[in-house]
């Protein structure tokens, strides 16, 4: 949601989509890489790139090189192939295109700037990172665009959009740029409101929305500077219904996002990271209804677990004009919460912290991931003190957190200096139709003093080392099966729900209600496995040792000596199997007992955090593994989990 539709909530169609969606800002063979005559390029002086070795991995909360190096996105979004229409108008008339911009479903700027000086402009802003948005109907069309969109760079004349994302992606990653897709829309159609692309599947399936993904990762897959997978943009209400995190329905986008992912990972790219955006709205924004911007909050109690571990990333955007509960409209549709450019310096942080930032805050928990701010922006032209100096506040927030970031938009029209009269003043880059640039390199524009201070700012660099993992298993609604020697038993207890660790990972973790479970390679991030082994099923006690009753008058699977707890199944809330995997060293015999079906039995210092919030639970110090389950069926009992048996690693 650009200025366009803030100015525009006069009008009540406008604003009728305000107050249904509160949606805020949305933000093969490759072809050759392109050049350009006039690359004699702008004044300005790129900056140094840093040298960095694709693919890139997680550690921790921070994102990492093929050498372990760190690697922050300082990145911008450069859009336009998401689409620019507005919905209404004759769609080949630019006043019917966001701020007069018709893109024609390719990134903003070909048609005026050759890529090698727009790419030089970017390196001049010290950018490493491009987040490049695309709808799923550009994956699909098939007419070429008109000549005059790709005026600058007359190689492209004749192509169709994805042909020329093709082309843009190999010129950004022959110049050393990470490049992260980013599905931001489902019809090229701009971003926000009741536009058909609230959710992933708006205008299509969920499987055909993941069958678009694995198309597009599977046309990257040779290129390892194609680093990222952003899953959807903006994720928010419709006319009806909200999107959740956890139902277990068709709008429940924590599932979707997970479907996607093991996807990507399975049958494309397992490669790339899967970054996944928080919700961006639920609810009606009028006073004394429920309304509000979940963003990355739910993650604290849900989150994610990929087959392939060091490959996620959440991501959060901000804008000043909306606000935790606001939608960001003005007049109708607006309520009287803050907005966040109404709160204090400090009052904001909080919020932040609430929202999105604990992610990368709060170590060693089965949430903790690098944090990527992949939206946030303001226009060259603000005068409010309120809107200038809450971006003066993130930007220093993103500074002093250390935090991943992208701007929006990198790339946009202008006809003067000061962008006008068509064109996006909240751009970092304008170019008129002479090719002439204006924006944040080039004096007057009252941003670049943040934003240097954002660019300069001390950040961790060098190597990190490799961090203990915390995952998350969950039978709410399915089988989790995160283990891919698991899934190569095929269906290893029929009928059963079913869970598994990330190969190497061991179950440390179970509720005794509600099927969760936490699984570790603490404390030397380490894998355990045995490399090639297949899991063996457990079903009975033919490994309990003679006189080794280690929780009397309960059933007890207990793995094989040499063998860690790594899955577990249930039939409704009873124990049926477990999945016990070969270590691939010596692990210790002797252990303890950990109970937890009258309460909460976790070491102290909450290793992992609360992976089954609201339900009791055990787990083994960090220092040992799980090497069977206990339950029972007798009176007053569920046949759920009630105990662990907890025994060294060495």
């Amino acid at each position: 949601m650009k200025p366009f539709l803030r100015s525009a909530c006069g009008a009540v169609a406008v604003c009728l989509v305000l107050i249904l969606t509160g949606s805020g800002v949305p933000g093969a063979a490759a072809a050759p890489v392109l050049s350009d005559a006039a690359a004699a390029g702008p004044s300005a002086a790129p900056r140094r790139a840093t040298a960095w070795t694709a693919p890139l991995s997680t550690r921790g909360r921070y994102i990492v090189d093929a050498d372990g190096k760190r690697f922050r996105w300082k990145a911008g979004n450069w859009d336009g192939a998401q689409g620019s229409w507005n919905g209404s108008g004759d769609i080949d008339d630019p006043s019917a295109h966001h701020s007069g911009q018709n893109s024609h479903g390719i990134p903003l700027g070909l048609d005026r700037v050759g890529i090698a000086s727009l790419l030089h402009d970017f390196r001049a802003l010290g950018l490493n990172s491009i987040r490049l948005p695309f709808s799923n109907e550009m994956i699909h069309s098939t007419a070429p665009v008109p000549d005059a969109a790709v005026a600058a760079n007359p190689r492209l004349r004749g192509r169709t959009p994805l042909q020329i994302y093709d082309a843009v992606i190999e010129a950004l990653t022959a110049d050393g740029f990470a490049v992260i897709l980013n599905n931001h829309t489902n019809t090229t159609r701009w971003c926000c409101g009741l536009d058909g692309n609230e959710r992933w599947n708006s205008r299509q399936t969920t499987r055909q929305w993941a069958d678009d993904w694995v198309f597009m990762a599977r046309r990257y897959q040779d290129n390892s500077r194609v680093v990222g997978a952003d899953l959807y943009n903006e994720v928010r209400r419709d006319v009806w219904d909200d999107p959740n995190w956890g139902l277990g329905d068709a709008h429940d986008w924590q599932a979707a996002a997970q479907e996607a992912a093991d996807r990507i990972q399975t049958e494309a790219a397992p490669h790339l990271l899967l970054i996944i955006e928080g919700i961006n709205w639920t609810g009606l924004p009028v006073d004394g209804l429920p309304h509000g911007r979940p963003t990355l909050t739910p993650v604290r109690t849900l989150s994610h677990t990929l087959v392939r571990s060091g490959k996620l990333v959440y991501a959060a955007h901000f804008y000043g004009y909306t606000g935790p509960r606001h939608s960001g409209a003005t007049g109708v549709g607006e309520t009287s919460d803050p907005r966040y450019q109404d709160l204090t310096r400090d009052q904001l942080r909080a919020v932040l912290h609430d929202q999105a930032f604990f992610v990368s805050a709060e170590t060693g928990q089965h949430f903790t991931a690098p944090l990527w701010i992949s939206e946030f922006g303001i226009g060259a032209d603000e005068r409010g003190p309120a809107a200038r100096a809450w971006f003066t506040h993130l930007t220093d927030y993103l500074a002093a957190t250390d935090t991943d970031f992208a701007y929006w938009p990198l790339v946009g029209w202008s006809t003067d200096a000061q962008g006008r009269p068509a064109g996006d003043n909240w751009a970092l880059l304008r170019y008129d139709t002479a090719g002439s640039r204006s924006g944040i390199l080039d004096g007057e524009d009252w941003r670049a003093a943040a934003w240097n201070r954002l660019m300069a700012a001390p950040q961790r660099t060098g190597s990190v080392p490799p961090t203990p993992a915390w995952h998350l298993l969950t039978l709410d609604h399915r089988d989790f099966v995160q283990s891919l020697s698991a899934r190569a038993l095929g269906d290893w207890d029929v009928g059963a729900r079913k869970a598994a660790c990330p190969d190497g990972e061991r179950l440390i973790g179970l509720s005794h209600t509600q099927g969760r479970g936490l699984c570790t390679d603490a404390p030397t991030a380490g894998a355990l496995r045995s490399p090639g082994s297949a899991p063996e099923v457990v079903r009975d006690e033919r490994y309990v040792p003679a006189g080794g009753d280690w929780a009397p008058g309960h059933r007890k699977l207990q793995c094989p000596e040499g063998h860690f707890l790594s899955g577990y199944s249930l039939r409704g809330e009873r124990v049926s199997a477990a999945l016990c995997t070969p270590a691939r060293a010596s692990l210790g015999t002797t252990g303890e007992t950990v109970w937890f079906d009258r309460g909460d039995h976790r070491p102290p210092g909450d290793p992992g955090g609360d992976f089954a919030y609201g339900h009791y639970k055990g787990q083994c110090p960090s220092d040992a593994y799980a090497a069977g389950i206990a339950h029972t069926a007798r009176p007053g009992h569920r046949d759920s989990p009630e105990a662990l048996l907890c025994q060294p690693l060495s």
